[in-house]
């Protein structure tokens, strides 16, 4: 598998956005900033962070954040996720983050990353086999309309 299929530069924007945005995150109660950034088919970077709530299931991932910045400005497809925690190992996308991906993208290219030297290069494929997905609702239909 290769994630790091787009040029190093881009790479590297990716990585420095997804760092960037982790000082945004509003993480009073677990103090885990975390950041992703996300590559729009088109080009485009879209960067998203953790936002908590008192209410903890309330509370919106990094991940889920972008995506959903990207779909408000009307992307639809995705090359790649990159990750950042500010952590000794890196950190992978939780289940609800995962399931939201797969919405769009289900054989997205992940790079995770975190302060530590080790990176975790992995796809959404690999992350969540056998994911539940459009088709799961209506198996004669391979996509979803993005215009709907």
């Amino acid at each position: 598998m290769d994630v790091l299929s787009d040029s190093e530069e881009l790479l590297y924007e990716l990585i420095a956005s997804a760092r960037c945005v982790a000082d945004s995150a509003w993480c009073p109660y677990s103090r885990f900033a975390v950041g992703a950034a996300l590559l729009t088919a088109s080009g485009r970077i879209v960067a998203g962070c953790n936002v908590e709530n008192a209410s903890s299931g309330l509370t919106i991932c990094a991940e889920r954040n972008a995506v959903f910045q990207a779909v408000a400005a009307g992307e639809r497809s995705f090359r790649q996720l990159v990750v950042y925690t500010p952590t000794p190992e890196p950190t992978s996308p939780c289940g609800a983050c995962r399931q939201v991906l797969a919405e769009f993208a289900p054989t997205l290219p992940i790079l995770c990353v975190c302060d530590g030297p080790s990176r975790l290069e992995t796809s959404l494929s690999e992350l969540l086999p056998h994911a539940f997905g459009p088709e799961s609702i209506n198996p004669a239909a391979s996509s979803v309309d993005s215009e709907t």
